[in-house]
């Protein structure tokens, strides 16, 4: 959107300097931006002590029990028994069952 503005010289001038811009413009959207991204984080800090967070430094820690439904046994098998990756039985002449 093109916008015709009086900016104050020695203002831009410290921006510029200050934010090694090439062009006013990039100063000019990057003041914005800033205060775009502040304006989001007072959004943010208003949930502060509302939220529950689990500071668990271990993710294998998590309780998977909520986060998935419990797997079924295999049919006709007692649980966990012949579900993939568990060892089959072999019999006395190396076959297994």
């Amino acid at each position: 959107m093109r916008t015709n503005i009086d900016i104050d010289d020695d203002l831009m001038a410290a921006a510029m300097q200050g934010g090694q811009y090439k062009t006013k413009r990039e100063a000019v959207e990057d003041g914005l931006r800033l205060i775009a991204r502040r304006n989001h984080a007072r959004e943010v800090l208003k949930w502060e002590g509302k939220l529950h967070w689990d500071d668990q430094p271990d993710p294998a820690a998590i309780h998977t029990d909520m986060l998935m439904e419990p797997r079924p046994a295999w049919p006709g098998s007692p649980e966990g028994a012949g579900q993939p990756g568990s060892p089959r039985k072999r019999s006395r002449h190396g076959s297994t069952e």
